[in-house]
């Protein structure tokens, strides 16, 4: 359990937009709860099967303007939020382990570690909207918009994107030995992902007379308005059609902090436990 973070083009903090730790928006942190199984086939080595389900957002309103390149994020105005469900598989490296000479040192008790992997996750990106007529704001799925020109032929580069797609988690984390049998640990893991949809901005704001030629009647004008929430919106000469609206050079990405609970299943003798991580305080 512990929160996860979206770093992606909406939100941020002074300055340019980066997909790294310096854009985090604590008022955008949600909580994540997972479940794990690993085995250890030998004290230094761990192998971890993991299930995640949580939750992510972006708002540029959260931006406090400071004068400089987060003023134009600002002003654009876009949100989204999305569930995320991930299952991974990673390895877990304890290279202390190689340095315990002294079993009965107590801090042999807390044990850091890295890991690194290969996961899968899915997602689906939803956008607040206006209804015009009425007044309320609802959220609205975002990707059947095609709110940058996906799939049109006019924009032969802007493909549909997948709602499931694969990452790398890497992180590092510190576990503590309540005793043989339990442990805690946290640990923060980040993902690198390879696409830049999850919040449904990559490029540059596309011609809104398009979504009228190839969406329904019913699309057609929500899609247009959530293209383009900045104040004006297509007559503002700075959110013009062909203006950028995110930055393609830039994957999104989240990271997760989170307190582990560990259990070892089926006791602990000596013989079916000998190579497996062990509290350093009673190895056998």
């Amino acid at each position: 359990m512990g929160p996860m973070v979206f770093l992606g083009d909406l939100g941020g903090h002074a300055g340019v937009g980066t997909t790294f730790i310096k854009d985090w928006n604590w008022n955008t942190t949600k909580l994540a709860v997972g479940a794990y199984a690993a085995v250890y086939p030998q004290q230094w080595l761990g192998f971890r099967l993991s299930f995640n389900y949580g939750a992510i957002e972006g708002f540029d309103a959260s931006i406090k303007p400071k004068g400089g390149d987060e003023v134009s994020r600002l002003d654009r105005n876009l949100d989204f939020q999305s569930k995320i469900v991930e299952g991974t598989v990673m390895a877990e490296v304890y290279p202390t382990v190689f340095l315990e000479d002294d079993p009965d040192d107590v801090f042999a008790r807390l044990r850091p570690y890295g890991v690194i992997g290969l996961g899968v996750f899915h997602f689906h990106p939803y956008g607040s909207y206006r209804d015009p007529n009425t007044g309320a704001t609802e959220w609205v799925s975002l990707p059947e918009l095609h709110t940058e020109g996906e799939g049109f032929p006019e924009y032969p580069n802007s493909k549909p994107y997948k709602l499931t797609q694969l990452n790398i988690p890497m992180g590092f984390g510190v576990k503590f030995f309540l005793s043989e049998n339990v442990n805690l640990s946290f640990e923060i893991v980040h993902r690198k992902t390879f696409t830049d949809y999850i919040d449904d901005v990559h490029d540059r704001y596309i011609d809104p007379a398009l979504f009228y030629k190839y969406l329904s009647p019913q699309l057609a004008p929500i899609a247009a308005a959530m293209s383009n929430k900045a104040v004006g919106g297509y007559s503002n000469p700075n959110y013009k059609t062909g203006s950028i609206r995110g930055n393609p050079g830039n994957n999104d990405a989240y990271f997760t902090a989170q307190f582990k609970l560990g259990i070892r299943l089926g006791g602990g003798s000596a013989q079916r436990w000998r190579n497996s991580t062990h509290c350093p305080l009673l190895r056998f």
